[in-house]
C-alpha cells in the first residue's frame, strides 16, 4: 500500500510538472494574443479568469504550488540521505533501513486490539483474528513513516543548509476592523481563519489554534471570517450572526468556544443561552439576532471566501498562504516559523 501511495503521488507530481512545463512561463506583462490592434495580455487573462471561476484559479495556483514544493522535498530528502549515508559508508537504502531499525517497534498485540476496538464501524463484521495481520501491517507503515520523516528532520538540522527559495502563492485577503481578531494588528503573521461553528473539523482545529496563540503569542494574530456551509449545516448561518452580536459586545471568543462546546445544539434559543452564559446583555444581543441584523456580514464572508477560492471549512490563511483543513500544529508551525525568519 505504501509503495503504490508513493508512486501514485510521483505520477501525481510528474503530471503537474510535465503540463507546467510544456510552456514556456510567461509574465503577466506578456502578450499572450492579438485582436487588431488590441494586445491581449497574460494579466487580463488572470483577470479574466479570476473573474469568471475563482475557485477554479485558485485551487490550480494551489495545486501547482503543492505539486513542486511536494516534489522539491522529495528531492531535498533524497539528497539528505543521500550525503549522510555517504558518511557512514552505506548504500541510501542500507542507511535508512538502519536507522528505522532503531526507530520502529514492534506493534504490539494492545495496540491492534486498541486500533480494531477504535475502528469496529470500518471492519464491516470482520473478527479482530481476521483483521489483526492487516492491523499490524498498517500500524508498523504508520511507524516507519513518523520514523522516516523524523529523521529527514534531524537531517535537515544537522546537515548541511538547505534554503527553499520556491514561491508560494498568497491570496490577498481583505480585512475589515469589524472582523473578530487575536492578536496585534501589526504582528508581523496574520491568520486569517474561514470558518463554519458547525463544522466538526472547524472544531478539530480550534485547539491547534490556541496553541498556536500560546506559543506564539503577539507574534501571531489570529482574525475570524464566516464562511457557513449551509447546504450541510443548516445552524451555522444564524450561528455566524449571532458571533457577530456576540462581537458588539465584545464577547465574541467566549461565545465562539461556546458554541463549539456545544455543536449538536445551536438553534437561536440555544445561541441565546449560550451567550447570557458568557455575560453579554441578553436584551441587545436576542433583539440583535432576531432581527438578522448581521446577515449582510455573513454573505459578505462567503462572497469573500468564494473569490479567494474557499470551498471547505476551515480554510486558513497565513499570511495569504492557503492551509485547507484541520492541520496539524506542526504544519501551521512550519509555515508561520518561515514568514517569521522573511521578517527579520
Amino acid at each position: 500500500m505504501l509503495t503504490f501511495m508513493k508512486k501514485a503521488l510521483f505520477f501525481s507530481i510528474c503530471a503537474i510538472l510535465i503540463a507546467c512545463s510544456s510552456a514556456p512561463a510567461q509574465n503577466a506583462g506578456d502578450v499572450a494574443a492579438r485582436v487588431g490592434d488590441r494586445a491581449i495580455t497574460v494579466k487580463e487573462l488572470d483577470d479574466k479568469w479570476r473573474d469568471t471561476d475563482p475557485t477554479e484559479q485558485s485551487e490550480t495556483i494551489q495545486k501547482l504550488y503543492d505539486g513542486r514544493r511536494n516534489a522539491l522535498e522529495l528531492i531535498i530528502a533524497d539528497q539528505l540521505l543521500t550525503e549522510a549515508a555517504k558518511s557512514r559508508g552505506l548504500s541510501p537504502e542500507a542507511y535508512v533501513e538502519s536507522e528505522l531499525s532503531k526507530r520502529v517497534k514492534p506493534v504490539t498485540e494492545a495496540e491492534v486490539v486498541a486500533f480494531y476496538q477504535q475502528n469496529q464501524n470500518q471492519m464491516e463484521g470482520r473478527s479482530l483474528e481476521a483483521m489483526a495481520p492487516a492491523i499490524s501491517r498498517f500500524l508498523t507503515q504508520q511507524q516507519e513513516q513518523a520514523a522516516r520523516a523524523a529523521l529527514i528532520t534531524e537531517l535537515r538540522k544537522a546537515g548541511p543548509s538547505v534554503r527553499v527559495m520556491l514561491e508560494t502563492p498568497r491570496f490577498e485577503i481583505e480585512l475589515a476592523d469589524s472582523d473578530p481578531s487575536l492578536g496585534n494588528a501589526k504582528a508581523p503573521v496574520t491568520l486569517v481563519e474561514f470558518s463554519d461553528f458547525q463544522c466538526p473539523f472547524c472544531l478539530r482545529v480550534a485547539p491547534t489554534l490556541r496553541k498556536i496563540r500560546a506559543t506564539y503569542g503577539d507574534k501571531v494574530r489570529i482574525v475570524w471570517k464566516d464562511f457557513p456551509l449551509t447546504q450541510i449545516h443548516p445552524q451555522a448561518f444564524k450561528a455566524g450572526e449571532a458571533g457577530q452580536c456576540a462581537a458588539e459586545q465584545g464577547k465574541f471568543w467566549e461565545f465562539h468556544d461556546q458554541v463549539f462546546a456545544n455543536q449538536q445544539a445551536m438553534m437561536p434559543d440555544d445561541l441565546k443561552r449560550y451567550a447570557a452564559g458568557v455575560g453579554v446583555d441578553a436584551t441587545k444581543f436576542n433583539s440583535c439576532l432576531d432581527s438578522s441584523k448581521h446577515a449582510e456580514v455573513i454573505r459578505n464572508g462567503v462572497a469573500q471566501g468564494t473569490r479567494l477560492g474557499v470551498n471547505s471549512t476551515p480554510t486558513v490563511f497565513v499570511n495569504g498562504r492557503r492551509v485547507s483543513g484541520a492541520q496539524p500544529y506542526e504544519v501551521f508551525a512550519g509555515i508561520i516559523d518561515e514568514e517569521l525568519s522573511k521578517a527579520k
